[in-house]
């Protein structure tokens, strides 16, 4: 598809400062849903051209494209945009921290001193307390009919279930 310098550098462009892009599958939309003076068939057939040459890497999923730049889609579309080596997309750069943001934790104690976590099984009649556990003569009783399948022995279901 022959696609105009102007459009193609306005794709490339935005494909280039996100990193990624996405298209709605509907070649007969007017104009893209964040490119508004670009044909959304523009779009999707510029991307394409880059997939087929693997600078992008496609995704489809709920009727919607999904390009992502591969390294060396970047160094095309740096070459091809005249940009620096240094501008990379947004993607690729880490968010930016304020001094304050970086805090430090609070200091753990390492004994059993006011820590809840371990003290549930320990202590009158707890998890552990042996006390409290089943008896010699606890013996439980399993009996089939519980569950998926015929029960086991008994009297037989009518005969018209």
């Amino acid at each position: 598809m022959l696609i105009p310098k102007k459009t193609r550098k306005e794709i490339y462009s935005a494909l280039f400062k996100d990193g990624v892009l996405v298209a709605k599958k509907d070649f007969n939309a007017p104009k893209h849903s964040e490119l508004e003076t670009v044909p959304n068939l523009m779009v999707i057939k510029a991307c394409q051209s880059l997939k087929s040459r693997g600078y992008v890497k496609e995704q489809f999923a709920w009727r919607h494209f999904y390009w992502f730049l591969t390294d060396e889609g970047i160094e095309y579309l740096r070459d091809y945009l005249h940009l620096p080596s240094e501008v990379v997309p947004n993607t690729l750069k880490r968010p930016a921290r304020p001094e304050g943001a970086r805090q430090s934790r609070p200091e753990r104690s390492q004994g059993g001193g006011g820590d809840d976590r371990g003290a549930y099984r320990r202590g009158p009649g707890g998890y552990g307390d042996k006390k409290t556990a089943a008896g010699g003569e606890f013996r439980p009783e399993f009996r089939g009919g519980f569950g998926r399948g015929r029960p086991q022995g008994g009297d037989a279901p009518p005969s018209g279930f």
